[in-house]
């Protein structure tokens, strides 16, 4: 079967579907590509949602993946604002769910990315209660931290992972007063551990944010539909005139299970099921981005990434695998933040419990460093904060897995493209 006889289905509009259908078409592919979104916007980047688009410091049209022609142009056909409710894996088809219109694949590749947990708590119904994960949550989000911080106005954000921080940060700069609930005893506690979430702690605290940390929210209390304080396990009534749930996101994995595919359990991340070709357990299906679980680069272990980077790297890698390329998707971990004067970029994969110290090289004081999370003196992954242009020697001393001076690491004289053997 020649190439513009087939037929390959992205279902996902978000930048990894986007960058696989490109792929596609840059691979020379000649069939048919269907690309289908439950977003009405054309596919778009996430991270401006919680930083220069949120802030007001980025235009609409930027967070775009492509310019609208250019689905036209490339001879992608572009379904958007609908969505699909079955896969049949037997006949290759996936349907649509408004009318039931059956479209037959031979390749399918599952972009499908997660969606915001929701508080289960009472009050959640109310106006002023917001989550953060599309570009529609975002324009409202915006109009809301630049009312707030006109009026002197209260935001309660439900946890301190990064979305929560990076809003928190986008509403001190509106001028809003921000409260955060964090049920660990510092941000960032699962990703950073307590040593290096206690500095994003204190840079936050310097801002005028206050945290309630070993809290959780248990109920958001309002008037006439409207937001006014927040209640916490602890028996204290926070004001707020806004609340945004960032405790977290889901991956959106219940097209492929209803379909029969393998998903990891929510201990391993969660996620469809992929092997180093991001084939799932049907060698047609194909799944990448914040929906995939994936093993990680010589580690033995799997993970589910959502970062921007995972999505970029990971629909053109599926894209060239849906094309019978030999793939090993096998990327090391990578995602970045701003927030007020604070950078930072973060290679690797080191949930607490998995290492046994941290190096530290440089002034964390100022917040000019690198950190580095160890294991028997082997680098798991490395964070610079306000140091740039490292990113790829603190890549290799993690695929390198071999052991390093722990003097010569924390030591900002020796370069460390020395340290990899």
């Amino acid at each position: 079967m020649v190439d513009a006889d087939q037929t390959f289905v992205i279902v996902g509009g978000g930048l990894a579907g986007a960058k696989a259908a490109e792929t596609l078409r840059a691979e020379g592919f000649t069939g048919r590509v269907i690309l289908i979104s439950d977003e009405r916007d054309h596919p778009y980047e996430r991270p401006p949602l919680s930083k220069g688009y949120l802030l007001g410091k980025a235009e609409r049209d930027s967070v775009f993946v492509h310019e609208p022609a250019w689905y036209a142009r490339n001879d992608i056909e572009l379904h958007l604002g609908q969505f699909v409710d079955r896969i049949d894996r037997s006949a290759k088809t996936v349907r649509f769910g408004d009318d039931g219109t059956l479209v037959r694949y031979d390749k399918l590749l599952l972009v499908t990315g997660a969606e915001p947990r929701r508080l289960d708590i009472p009050g959640t119904d109310l106006a002023g209660v917001h989550h953060l994960r599309r570009l529609a949550h975002a324009e409202r989000l915006r109009g809301v931290l630049g009312s707030l911080g006109r009026d002197n106005g209260h935001l309660v954000i439900a946890g301190a992972g990064w979305i929560g921080l990076e809003v928190a940060a986008a509403a001190r700069e509106y001028g809003a007063e921000v409260t955060v609930i964090e049920p660990a005893p510092t941000p960032l506690h699962g990703a950073l551990g307590p040593e290096l979430g206690e500095v994003f702690a204190e840079l936050h605290r310097e801002h005028g944010v206050r945290f309630h940390f070993g809290r959780r929210l248990t109920e958001i209390v309002g008037q006439d539909g409207m937001v006014l304080a927040v209640r916490t396990d602890d028996g204290e009534e926070h004001p707020a005139h806004g609340v945004l749930a960032a405790i977290g996101a889901a991956p959106r994995v219940g097209l492929a299970e209803a379909a029969g595919l393998q998903i990891a359990d929510r201990a391993h991340g969660g996620g469809i099921v992929v092997d180093e070709r991001l084939r799932t357990s049907d060698p047609d299906v194909y799944a990448a981005g914040d929906a995939a679980n994936s093993p990680l680069a010589r580690s033995g272990t799997r993970v589910r990434v959502e970062h921007w980077a995972n999505a970029l790297n990971g629909g053109p890698a599926a894209a060239r695998s849906m094309l019978g390329q030999e793939v090993t998707y096998d990327r090391v971990p990578y995602f970045f933040t701003d927030q007020y004067d604070l950078g930072m970029e973060y290679s690797g994969w080191a949930p607490v419990g998995s290492y046994d110290q941290v190096v530290i090289r440089g002034d964390a004081g100022k917040r000019e460093f690198i950190a580095f999370w160890v294991k028997e003196g082997r680098v798991l992954a490395g964070m610079n904060v306000n140091v740039w242009d490292v990113t790829e020697p603190i890549q290799k001393l993690i695929r390198s897995a071999a052991p390093v001076d722990l003097d010569a690491l924390a030591d900002p004289h020796v370069p460390l493209d020395s340290l990899v053997s």
